[in-house]
C-alpha cells in the first residue's frame, strides 16, 4: 500500500482500506517486495535435524515447537549472554537467531555450520530487522506525524477518539506503555511494530472504524503488507523471566487484558486468520499460553488450531459464551477478566473423554447454530439456503459435464469464501496457475481487465493481499507428495480450504498394483482423512462418467466406484442442459448434504464479461427448488419445457404492452 506523507493530507476509504495522499498526484498502490512462499515440504525431519546436530557436536534441547541451540552467528560475548538463542522449527527446519536476527532455511543453517568449521563468517543471510523496500521508511513518516493518544493538545479530542474505539476505560498509562498513537488525517489508531529489542520501527498497523447502524466494523491497514507483517504487538515489553502470556486476536484486546490483569499480553498480527511459524521462536520461553481470540465460533476454532502449533500441553483456551465475551467487551461490561482467564480450558485432549468434558462445547454449538453452519457465501445466497454454509473438516465432491464451466464456477465459489478470510490453497492440475489466477482476478474485479490495463496494478495489489495460495503442481502427481504439500500449507499459512482440480489428473503416477478404481478409492480416502485430521475443508473436482449428454447427471454419474459419494459430506453437480435453439441453461444441484439433509437445485446465470456465475445484483432473485433426499433434484424436461413456454408467453405479452426504449434490441438504430 502506498502512503504519501507530505505537508497536507486527505483521507478517504477505498475498498475498506485507508488511503492517505498528499497534495500532489501519486499512485496509491505499490507492490511491496514479498518473499516467495517457502518450498512445499520440510527438507528434513526432526529426527534428521537431531542426528545432524549430534554429528556436528552442537548441543541442543527440545522446546515446545522448536529445537534450541547456541547461536553460531553471535560473537563470543553475545553467545554467553544469549545462550541457546537459535531456534530451529521442528516442522519446517527454518531457523531464527533472536540474538542477531539472522534467519534462513535448513540448507542455510547446514551451509553456515560447514563454513564456520572452515573459519568463514557468514554475513549475507537475511536479517529479520532489515526493512523490506520502502515499507519501513513509509511507516516512519506516518509514525512521526501521528500524535501520542494520551497527550493530544485537546483533552476532549482524546476522550472522543477513545470513545470511538470503545477504549474509554483504558488508562493513559496503558496507552503510553504500549506506545499507541493517533493519526488525525485518517482518524485511526496507530500501533507500532518495533524490533524485539525495541530499538527500531519495522512497521505499523492503522486501525479505523466504520459504523453501520449499531454495528461497528474495524478497518485495518498494515505496513508492510499483511503477508510480511509479523508484529507480535507488545513483544518489547516481555521480560526474559516471564513464563506466562496471554495471546489475543486484536491490539485493543491486548490493552485491556494487560490493564486488568498485569499479565504479559501479546496480540497476533493477523488475528484469527493465521499464526505465522516465524513467530513461534518468540513464544518458546512461555510455559503457559492462554489464547483468548474472540467471542464467536471461528475464534474458538482458530484458538484450537493455533494451540496445535504451539504445543497443546502448555495452552489453555478461553471458550466463547454469553459470560465470556471478547476481552474488550468483557472489560467494558465490568466482567472479571482475571477470573475469565483462570477458567480457560486446557487445549490437550485425552484419547478417551466423558460427556462432562464435552458438555460446554455441545452447549456452544446449540447456542450458536448459525455460526456452526459455517461461513456464508455472499455471491451465492441460494447455496446458503441449501448447504447452510462452508464448514471445516468436510469433503465436498463437485462434478459436471465437460465444458460446462466447472473450473470457472469453483474459482468464484472459492474466491467468495477467500474474500471473507477463509485461507485457501488451490491445486490446479488441469490448467496452469497463470490462467487460473487470470480467471480469479477477472472475477474479483467483476470485469475484463484487458480493456482497462491502467487499473491492473490497483486490482492486482488488492488481490495479492487475499489469503490465497497455489500449489505449483501441474498434470499427474503422486498423492503422497500432494498430501505432504497440503500439510505444509496448513502449518505455514493455516489453510482451511483446499481445492483439488481435478482427481483424474492425479492418478497417473500411483505405483499401486491394483486397478484404476481402487487407486481412486485410495486417493479419495486420503483426502477424507486429511480433511478430518486437519479440520480443513477439501473440495474435490471429479469428472463424470461418459454418459448420454441429453441425460441429467446424478450422484451415480461420478466417475469411479461409489466411495467418492459415500465419503463426501456434500455432493455438488453443475447441470448443463443443452438447447438446440441457443445457449443451454445451467443449474447447480446439491445432491447430498450430510449436515442437515437439505438438497435441491437453483439456476445459474453466466456473465461472460466478468466470468461469474453469481446472479447480478439487479436481477430478480432466482427461485430455489428444494427436493427430497430420494429425488435427484433435477426438474423434468417436460416441466422445464412448460416453464420455458410459459416464460415466452409472458415475455411476448409484456412486449405487446410495453414500448421498448431505443437501442433495446440488437441491430436497432439509435436516434439522438
Amino acid at each position: 500500500m502506498w502512503f504519501t506523507t507530505r505537508i497536507l493530507f486527505a483521507r478517504w476509504c477505498f475498498g475498506r482500506r485507508w488511503i492517505i495522499a498528499g497534495n500532489h498526484a501519486c499512485r496509491h498502490y505499490k507492490k511491496d517486495s514479498v518473499p516467495l512462499p517457502e518450498g512445499p515440504a520440510s527438507p528434513a525431519s526432526v529426527t534428521e535435524i537431531r542426528q545432524y546436530l549430534k554429528a556436528q557436536n552442537i548441543p541442543f534441547h527440545d522446546g515446545y515447537s522448536c529445537i534450541h541451540v547456541p547461536s553460531i552467528f553471535a560473537e563470543e560475548p553475545q553467545r554467553v549472554r544469549h545462550n541457546y538463542s537459535l531456534f530451529i522449527d521442528k516442522t519446517t527446519g527454518f531457523f531464527l537467531c533472536t540474538a542477531t536476527f539472522v534467519e534462513g532455511n535448513w540448507q542455510d543453517f547446514q551451509a553456515s555450520v560447514e563454513l564456520r568449521h572452515k573459519g568463514v563468517v557468514v554475513s549475507d543471510l537475511e536479517r529479520t530487522d532489515m526493512p523490506r523496500d520502502h515499507a519501513a521508511e513509509d511507516a516512519r513518516h506516518i509514525w512521526e506525524r501521528a500524535l501520542p493518544l494520551w497527550e493530544l493538545l485537546d483533552e476532549q479530542e482524546t476522550l472522543e477518539a477513545k470513545a470511538v474505539f470503545g477504549i474509554s476505560s483504558v488508562s493513559n498509562t496503558t496507552l503510553k506503555r504500549f506506545c499507541v498513537r493517533y493519526l488525525r488525517a485518517a482518524r485511526a489508531l496507530v500501533f507500532p511494530w518495533f524490533s524485539p529489542s525495541g530499538t527500531s520501527l519495522k512497521g505499523l498497523k492503522l486501525l479505523g472504524v466504520e459504523r453501520q447502524g449499531e454495528a461497528v466494523h474495524y478497518v485495518e491497514n498494515t505496513l508492510p503488507r499483511p503477508s510480511a507483517y509479523h508484529n507480535l504487538f507488545g513483544l518489547p515489553l516481555i521480560n526474559q523471566r516471564d513464563t506466562e502470556v496471554v495471546l489475543t486476536g486484536r491490539e485493543l484486546d491486548a490493552l485491556v487484558v494487560h490493564q486488568a490483569t498485569g499479565l504479559p499480553t501479546l496480540s497476533l498480527p493477523r488475528g484469527i486468520s493465521c499464526l505465522p511459524p516465524a513467530l513461534l521462536p518468540y513464544l518458546e520461553q512461555f510455559k503457559r499460553i492462554t489464547l483468548w481470540l474472540g467471542e464467536d465460533l471461528r475464534s474458538w476454532e482458530a484458538a484450537k488450531r493455533f494451540a496445535r502449533k504451539l504445543n497443546p500441553k502448555r495452552c489453555s483456551l478461553v471458550q466463547p459464551s454469553d459470560q465470556q465475551l471478547c476481552p474488550l467487551e468483557a472489560f467494558t461490561r465490568g466482567k472479571n477478566v482475571f477470573k475469565i482467564l483462570r477458567s480457560a480450558l486446557p487445549a490437550g485432549h485425552k484419547s478417551i473423554i466423558s460427556f462432562r468434558q464435552l458438555r460446554e462445547e455441545v452447549f456452544g454449538e446449540l447456542a450458536n447454530a448459525e455460526q456452526v453452519a459455517g461461513v456464508k457465501w455472499t455471491r451465492f445466497p441460494e447455496l446458503n439456503k441449501l448447504l447452510k454454509g462452508h464448514r471445516k473438516g468436510e469433503l465436498t465432491v463437485f462434478t459436471g459435464p465437460t465444458g460446462s464451466g466447472k473450473t470457472t464456477f469453483i474459482s468464484e465459489y472459492a474466491l467468495d469464501l477467500c474474500l471473507q478470510g477463509v485461507n485457501t490453497l488451490w491445486g490446479s492440475f488441469e490448467i496452469s496457475n497463470v490462467r487460473l489466477a487470470k480467471i480469479m482476478l477477472t472475477q474479483f474485479a467483476m470485469g475484463k481487465l484487458e480493456e482497462q490495463l491502467d487499473k491492473f496494478d490497483e486490482w492486482a495489489d488488492k488481490f495479492e493481499d487475499l489469503p490465497l495460495y497455489f500449489m505449483t503442481f501441474h498434470g499427474q502427481q503422486n498423492i503422497k507428495m500432494v498430501i505432504d504439500t497440503m500439510q505444509h500449507a496448513v502449518y505455514m499459512y493455516d489453510i482451511t480450504h483446499v481445492i483439488i482440480d481435478n482427481l483424474q489428473f492425479m492418478m497417473g503416477q500411483e505405483q499401486l498394483t491394483v486397478d484404476r478404481l481402487a487407486v481412486q478409492d485410495y486417493i479419495v480416502g486420503a483426502f477424507r482423512k486429511f480433511a478430518t485430521d486437519n479440520s480443513c475443508h477439501v473440495t474435490l473436482v471429479i469428472h463424470p462418467r461418459k454418459e448420454d449428454e441429453e441425460k441429467e447427471l446424478q450422484t451415480a454419474s461420478i466417475f469411479g466406484s461409489a466411495k467418492a459419494s459415500q465419503e463426501a459430506d456434500n455432493v455438488l453437480i453443475l447441470q448443463d442442459r443443452k438447447l438446440v435453439t441457443g445457449p443451454g441453461k445451467r443449474y447447480l444441484q446439491l445432491a447430498k448434504n450430510r449436515f442437515d439433509g437439505d438438497v435441491g437445485i437453483f439456476p445459474l446465470v453466466f456473465n461472460k464479461t466478468s466470468l461469474t456465475f453469481s446472479n447480478p445484483v439487479k436481477s430478480k432473485a432466482a427461485k430455489l427448488k428444494k427436493v427430497k433426499d430420494n429425488d435427484n433434484g433435477v426438474p423434468s424436461k417436460k416441466a422445464a419445457a412448460n416453464d420455458d413456454e410459459a416464460s415466452k408467453k409472458k415475455q411476448t405479452q409484456s412486449l405487446k404492452n410495453t414500448v421498448p426504449a431505443p437501442g433495446t434490441f440488437p441491430n436497432e438504430p439509435v436516434t439522438s
